[in-house]
């Protein structure tokens, strides 16, 4: 029997032009019009018909078709009309629902939407459901009553852009499920997620369940069926200083073992049936097993890009095995980039796509074909040196940091890993499958003892002396001068100069940082939703200003976005952190920002935080010709919460910054009495968030800001800041901005005044970003 199909010839370099173009597509600010999309698309097609031009028609071709995906995915989110109300939709659990303490999370793939919001049917909607005790199952059906708005993060410097996630996503709203007597379970689970799940609680099952080795079974669960709700903050802490989240994302590697593994089985049939040769040749037969068994096994591994990418490059050699051509491993490898960018366009907003792609490129262009003389052991060794010192660019551009660790622990990890845990794993899991318990009992118990023994020992790793090393957000040019000096230092020996690149690694690695004269201060008014914290900077020190809000479901700002922020913004210590007052939108990030960032504590908050040291009405330093003094609370004054905030004025000569806390109108009345004139200032936080029960028309008018800046949450319940409260601080003749329209703040202070304000999600807006007049 023949079988063969003919393979369209394609040129590694018209794939990396489209996907050059894609990226030039990502730059843009707003998105074109659909008919400008379509032209471009007909052109970039015609030029491709063009040999001069093929290049261009490539590129063409993959910015349009990028956008035209894009454009879809924005068309069905859910307009802000649609906001905060009450919808009841029909629909599917996709993936695996993430239970916390408070809250149940889980995506929902709309089949049937209302009738006044058509657009998000078939749509995917991430929900939160508080305090249930509903069983909500992988792949069941359920109606529910759902209070949605549009996709909406948070934007600071360093931080998690989930604007641009759920673009990637194709999540066209958030929300959460209101109690209604309709909510209710339509059909039970079914699908290959509901095997995901069931095949997790078996694993978790034959573990002991809630017994003494139910934690034991976290990363088996990882590797068998891409599962890692059993991972702590912890876990992921240690995976991150080792350079080792690759291995417990399930990666091409392991998809290309279950493949290997299928074709070795397809040879060994076809050795004791010969006959089977007759009917259709052994390649082919191989190569069809090993495509199967990936593709199986990437859906139980929810499909991720790794694994997406693997299966690609395996239907690439299915083909080439299928049209009986020789095709090379570029070829191979093009064929894989074209069709993840044809089914999926968006997927190169994430860093999963570059790291992916760019490791086994990388791989492709620095290794020999063939080992010849090589010895295995120093092919290996070639094979992390190239991995490690290709990707720190891109590690450090999309994660802010670098593991110096990486390469040693990679070294022996990954064969370990591969070669020992994930084929007990899978046969275990297999064992499950047919009911074989006996069997999969200590197969588990072997590859948990082979997983968790080297990671027990890894263990305080976070905690190494320079394991890792957190860097600025490095600008375009850094990054590109990276990536030339890894291109050149993984050239053969003997290139002239090579030695010499280097060089080029320093920008990325030791970044300038931005230094200030004396007497400035930067003011920072991070975006951390209904809470605060305000970094201010000097040319020589760094003082926080309360730590972001923790809330019950477990989120904390502190960790998620202070953190981040004070990294990608180059500062390397904190001299002093002020926790104005003790409520968790406050106070709540304090433990993840003095765990990176230890630092004096200074705080009316002294019962509640044992550590932090009395905060005081009369104290007063200078830090760079920068005066600082605290006007609230004096000495003996009674805790009472927030009208104890810790009052700090700034000053740089006559331009002054007031940060009030959460104090209300009768502490202004306070203040009023006490410093009068002296309160006059260029800028203010406006106090308790924008709350009515502060910001007294005295009290703005005597303040008499530039700038009042508010620090508040999206469509927060509160409704922060009330309108009358905006309009107070308008009449006193000041501008009135909030972070949950502009991200992050940033203002000057000189001698001279202060600085046109800049706000970070118009200097780093792109077509995903949410509208700016929301």
């Amino acid at each position: 029997m023949t079988l063969r199909l003919a393979l369209p010839s394609l040129t590694p370099s018209l794939a990396f032009a489209a996907l050059a173009g894609a990226v030039v597509a990502l730059m843009l600010p707003t998105l074109p019009s659909l008919l400008g999309l379509v032209l471009a698309l007909a052109m970039g097609a015609l030029l491709l018909c063009w040999t001069p031009g093929r290049w261009l028609g490539a590129g063409l071709a993959g910015a349009a078709w990028l956008l035209l995906a894009a454009t879809e995915r924005m068309e069905s989110r859910l307009p802000e009309a649609l906001a905060a109300q009450d919808l009841q939709i029909i629909g599917r659990v996709e993936g695996l629902p993430d239970r916390e303490p408070e809250v149940l999370r889980f995506d929902f793939r709309v089949s049937s939407a209302p009738v006044d919001a058509p657009m998000l049917q078939g749509q995917l909607l991430r929900v939160a459901w508080y305090r249930t005790t509903a069983s909500v199952e992988a792949g069941s059906a359920w109606q529910l009553t759902l209070r949605l708005k549009p996709p909406r993060g948070v934007r600071n410097p360093g931080g998690f852009d989930f604007e641009r996630w759920a673009l990637q996503r194709g999540v066209a709203a958030t929300g959460y499920v209101r109690e209604s007597p309709d909510n209710r379970v339509l059909h039970a689970a079914s699908g290959v997620d509901a095997l995901r799940s069931k095949l997790s609680t078996a694993l978790w099952a034959a573990m002991g369940g809630d017994g003494p080795l139910h934690r034991e079974s976290r990363y088996l669960r990882a590797l068998a069926v891409a599962d890692t709700r059993g991972l702590d903050e912890q876990d992921w802490e240690v995976l991150r200083a080792t350079g080792l989240s690759h291995l417990i994302a399930i990666s091409g590697l392991h998809v290309g073992l279950v493949a290997g593994f299928a074709a070795l089985l397809m040879r060994l049939l076809y050795r004791g049936l010969p006959g089977l040769g007759l009917r259709l040749p052994l390649p082919i037969s191989a190569a069809l097993a090993a495509l199967v068994a990936a593709f199986g096994y990437a859906a139980l591994a929810g499909f991720g890009l790794p694994t997406l990418r693997t299966v690609a490059m395996l239907a690439a050699v299915v083909l080439a095995v299928l049209s009986r051509r020789a095709q090379s491993t570029w070829q191979v490898f093009a064929l894989a980039l074209l069709v993840l960018l044809l089914l999926d366009p968006l997927g190169i907003l994430g860093a999963g796509f570059w790291l992916s792609f760019a490791g086994v490129g990388w791989l492709l262009w620095c290794l020999p074909g063939r080992e010849t003389h090589w010895l295995r052991w120093r092919s290996w060794l070639h094979v992390q040196w190239v991995a490690s010192l290709a990707l720190l660019p891109l590690t450090v551009w999309f994660f802010g940091q670098a593991s110096l660790l990486g390469f040693a622990v990679n070294l022996l990890a990954v064969p370990w890993v591969t070669l020992v845990v994930v084929p007990l794993d899978l046969l275990a899991t297999a064992a499950l499958m047919v009911s074989l318990n006996s069997l999969a009992k200590p197969l588990l118990m072997l590859s948990a003892w082979a997983m968790n023994t080297p990671m027990q020992w890894l263990s305080d790793a976070p905690q190494w002396p320079l394991a890792r090393l957190f860097l600025p957000e490095p600008d375009g040019l850094n990054l590109w001068l990276a990536m030339l000096a890894a291109a050149i230092l993984l050239l053969p020996r003997g290139v002239p100069g090579k030695a010499l690149a280097g060089f080029l690694l320093l920008p990325l690695l030791w970044p300038r940082s931005e230094v200030l004269p004396p007497e400035h201060v930067d003011v920072h008014v991070l975006d951390v939703g209904q809470g605060l914290a305000v970094l201010l900077r000097t040319a020589h020190h760094s003082l926080l200003y309360d730590t972001g809000p923790r809330f019950g479901t477990g989120l904390d700002m502190g960790e998620a976005a202070v953190v981040p922020a004070l990294r990608a913004l180059g500062i390397p210590r904190l001299d002093r952190l002020i926790v104005s007052h003790g409520d968790a939108d406050h106070a709540g990030g304090m433990t993840a920002v003095l765990r990176a960032f230890p630092a004096p504590v200074s705080s009316s908050a002294t019962r509640q935080l044992p550590a932090a040291q009395a905060c005081q009405r009369g104290e007063r330093w200078q830090w760079d010709g920068v005066d600082f003094e605290i006007l609230h609370p004096p000495e003996h004054f009674p805790y009472l919460r927030n009208e104890s905030s810790c009052v700090l004025q700034v000053r740089v000569g006559n331009t002054a910054l007031l940060l009030p806390g959460d104090i209300s109108s009768q502490i202004e009345s306070r203040l009023l009495r006490d410093y009068g004139d002296a309160l006059q200032s260029e800028v203010i936080l406006v106090p308790h968030h924008g709350s009515a029960s502060s910001s007294s028309a005295n009290f703005a008018q005597t303040v008499r800001p530039q700038l009042a800046l508010v620090s508040a949450g999206y469509r927060n319940r509160f409704q922060h800041p009330r309108e009358t409260v905006v309009t107070a601080w308008s009449e006193s003749g000041a501008q009135v901005l909030n972070t949950a329209e502009t991200g992050m703040l940033r203002v000057r202070l000189d001698r001279t005044g202060v600085s046109v304000p800049s706000t970070w999600r118009q200097e780093t807006r792109r077509f995903w970003s949410a509208p700016l007049d929301e």
